[in-house]
């Protein structure tokens, strides 16, 4: 009697393919100028970003350096990009992915007078590739800081006033993804010996950055902003679709990625929507939703606390990870680490910066150097129903007095601290914060940043904060 299990068996043989070859590659084009061509660097065949891009993607990927020296995207350049042989390669390669970079050639004196025509002549070499029967995926580079000084070159008031302005508005029309690999050299001449091409270790920074937008993992569109109650308003944050809407009360805004990332991580900004946005931005690249939830000025009261806890059940009954990454500047991080204090088990890392830790240093100065003008000690007497100054001062309910409710979340935390700050003096905030939770066993990171004031925020190069972010946002 032939065995049940060997027919099985036979049945399973019959049903695969006689020959199996190999995996096609994931076929990716780069186009671009002098950078992506890998101008100046001693070995463009290795060193070239695309070059180190093929490398990081490894054998499941093809990386195709179609880059040529001097080109343009407008079509009336002085030296068009539409009219190389290498732009025709590209579009016969009938790629999976193409990374578009050009646009610093773009703001040479001879070329801005058809600035006008850059959106339209984008448009076109978009469609040209969407065309294909491959339909692949495009990724639209911001063009890197230029730090010539002949005006009538590559001119980085031009790019940065017209043409990253530009290629964002063109991402957010066509829901393509953009890349800000021009953040990764702001303030970074070194980095450019020339004042234009980047040297390997430039190059290397670019090629990590496109990595991760290329490599991470993606996950069905939950299409939140299509679902959030009541009237919303679309409109761009920096190429992204930002939701504008109201709940119970409160104006709260969620912006979606291009590419939803695993387990759709998210970033929570409690205060001062928009400014210095560069980690929004790095996330919203690597899948991240961006949210906010108006609660000023409530200086992380209870009324605060529940209504970020009403908009919290909102988000992720919607879809959204279960902990969430909260991002607080200056007296935000009051309001995320008092939410964080009571909500343990909903966080996956905290982000300050030159952070308000404890509400008698900061809004407390108005009342110790007595200054009038400023209002917000009087409003936080009110918000936590303090009747006397005195009371006030002797209030206990910051951050700096939760230690042992924030630790339980057991979520690593990260500091950016300015030492010169006098409005967020780090010895009344911070230093004593970072002390305690180090003798309760919490997690926590300080970047130092010697010799800056409270302003400016963040780094103009976001790295080191997406990169702690992202270890730490894995799995949540």
């Amino acid at each position: 009697m032939i065995s049940r299990y060997f027919i099985l068996l036979l049945a399973v043989l019959y049903s695969m393919p006689l020959f199996a070859g190999p995996a096609k590659p994931i076929k990716v084009a780069c186009l671009g100028a002098s950078i992506c061509a890998g101008a100046r660097l001693a070995h463009p065949e290795t060193q070239s970003y695309p070059a180190q891009l093929g490398r990081l993607l490894g054998a499941g990927y093809q990386v195709t350096n179609y880059g040529v020296s001097s080109t343009t995207l407008l079509k009336k350049g002085d030296h068009p990009y539409w009219n190389t042989q290498q732009y025709k390669d590209a579009l016969a390669s009938e790629p999976d992915i193409v990374l578009i970079d050009l646009g610093g050639n773009d703001s040479k004196l001879v070329n801005r007078v058809y600035l006008d025509e850059y959106e339209k002549d984008y448009h076109d070499m978009i469609r040209a590739f969407q065309s294909l029967p491959t339909h692949p995926r495009i990724l639209l580079l911001l063009p890197i800081v230029s730090f010539v000084t002949d005006t009538t070159q590559i001119w980085d008031p031009v790019i940065t006033n017209k043409i990253l302005p530009k290629v964002r508005q063109v991402a957010f029309e066509t829901s393509l993804e953009v890349v800000n690999v021009n953040a990764l050299f702001i303030g970074k001449p070194a980095l450019l010996p020339d004042g234009i091409h980047p040297e390997l270790e430039g190059t290397t920074m670019m090629a990590k950055t496109l990595y991760e937008v290329v490599h991470f993992k993606q996950a069905p569109s939950l299409k939140l902003i299509n679902n959030l109650p009541g009237q919303v308003s679309i409109s761009s944050f920096w190429g992204y679709r930002c939701a504008d809407f109201e709940f119970k009360g409160h104006a709260c805004k969620v912006v979606a990625p291009t590419r939803e990332a695993a387990g759709h991580p998210w970033i929570w900004r409690a205060r001062f929507w928009g400014h210095e946005p560069q980690t929004d931005i790095a996330l919203l690249e690597r899948g991240f939703h961006l949210v906010y939830c108006d609660v000023a000025e409530l200086f992380g009261n209870r009324e605060a606390i529940q209504q970020w806890n009403d908009f919290y059940t909102l988000l992720h009954q919607k879809g959204l990870a279960p902990k969430a990454v909260m991002e607080g500047m200056s007296r935000g991080a009051v309001y995320v680490y008092n939410w964080a204090a009571v909500n343990p088990d909903k966080v996956a890392a905290v982000y300050v910066d030159n952070p308000v830790m404890d509400l008698v240093s900061w809004p407390g100065i108005q009342f110790k150097k007595q200054m009038p003008n400023r209002k917000e000690w009087e409003t936080f007497k009110k918000d936590y129903h303090l009747t006397t100054d005195e009371a006030a001062l002797a209030f206990k309910g910051s951050p700096l007095y939760k230690v042992n409710e924030i630790v339980k979340g057991k979520y690593p935390m990260l500091h950016v601290l300015a030492d010169a700050d006098t409005d967020v003096p780090p010895a009344e905030n911070t230093l004593p914060f970072e002390e305690k939770i180090r003798a309760a066993g919490g997690d926590i990171t300080v970047m130092h940043k010697p010799g800056f004031a409270h302003h400016p925020h963040s780094f103009p190069n976001p790295t080191p904060i997406v990169d702690f972010i992202l270890k730490a946002a894995v799995g949540h």
